[in-house]
């Protein structure tokens, strides 16, 4: 089930300190090291989302943050509370919805909203209240007493959502949180999260959809190899990393002999060419190639949030293209 536990208000606005704050923190598994020394720290009020490919430790970090598993090294705390030495007190002030549903089927939504609402630490009638005010925003007011099992993927994902946020969290954790969701759905937790936000919620926040990023226009912390290897704002990433360019894809391996007056940078596929106006370089290349040339594909990049991952890390970033649409 999403994480609920404790606390009758959020407590995102106190202090000056961050909402989250991780510090060197390393997670291996055997011989596979899932977290490198990562630190992040998000305050009061952002967004801000891991950026990776699987494997790249988003969920790892997630469930360190949760308390579900101990980092071998570094320390993570929330609202300045270290979740290793103070455990209840920070998850008191967190929330977390996992990639996994945990709804309880045989339950109606107010009974599962309540329930985690109650667990937290809240006594019936604050219990009630707060399960009213979460359900509303997330399109499930009208659903209150319709058995968990009985609603959609979407409609159980919104419970899910709401399952970690009924307590009021200081910080909230989403794990894709919209991947396969239908759009009334993904326009519902996106909305959410804009307006937790708003009122002062930390919200960490990982998907593999580039577009749901750029149009929060969230803080991004990539995560490559266990790294985070690059932690800013949208823009300025886009402004630091990321230049128009070309990507180019030949029949066969690139040729060895291209002599081309712009920078180049090898790609999985083919070769990307550095350009700050593509489209008029775009003509001049195919002059240069001359129609002999073993090119099979060309692609004008804008300067984007999946450039600069491309930039970051020399791959192009695996989107596994927009929500579902029904």
């Amino acid at each position: 089930m999403p994480l609920a536990v404790g606390g009758t208000k959020s407590s995102a606005g106190r202090g000056d300190g961050p909402a989250l704050d991780v510090v060197g923190v390393t997670k291996s598994y055997g011989d596979v090291h899932a977290l490198r020394g990562v630190d992040l720290r998000i305050p009061p009020g952002r967004v801000t989302a891991l950026l990776g490919e699987n494997g790249a430790g988003k969920s790892t970090l997630m469930s360190l943050v949760a308390g579900l598993q101990r980092p071998d090294a570094g320390t993570i705390a929330i609202t300045g509370h270290d979740v290793a030495d103070a455990p209840r007190a920070a998850r008191r002030a967190l929330g977390f919805a996992p990639q996994d549903l945990g709804v309880y089927p045989t339950l109606t939504v107010r009974q599962n909203l309540m329930f985690c609402a109650e667990l937290a630490g809240l006594r019936r009638g604050a219990a009630r209240d707060r399960t009213a005010e979460t359900a509303e925003p997330l399109a499930l007011a009208g659903l209150l007493d319709r058995r968990a099992g009985e609603l959609s993927g979407g409609q159980q994902r919104r419970l899910h959502v709401a399952m970690a946020l009924v307590h009021r969290p200081a910080v909230l954790l989403l794990d894709e949180s919209t991947a396969g969701v239908d759009v009334r759905t993904r326009t519902a937790l996106l909305d959410l999260v804009r307006g937790l936000a708003a009122d002062g919620v930390a919200v960490c926040y990982s998907t593999h959809y580039l577009a749901e990023v750029e149009s929060l226009d969230a803080h991004v912390a990539v995560l490559d190899g266990g790294r985070v290897i690059a932690h800013d704002t949208l823009s300025a990433l886009v402004d630091r990393h990321a230049r128009g360019a070309l990507e180019l894809t030949f029949h066969g391996p690139v040729p060895e002999d291209l002599d081309l007056p712009w920078p180049t940078r090898p790609t999985g596929d083919g070769l990307r060419v550095l350009a700050d106006r593509p489209h008029e370089a775009a003509a001049r290349l195919l002059e240069l190639l001359g129609p002999t040339s073993a090119l099979s594909g060309l692609r004008v990049v804008r300067p984007d949030l999946e450039a600069v991952f491309l930039e970051l890390t020399g791959r192009r970033y695996r989107d596994e293209g927009s929500p579902a649409d029904a």
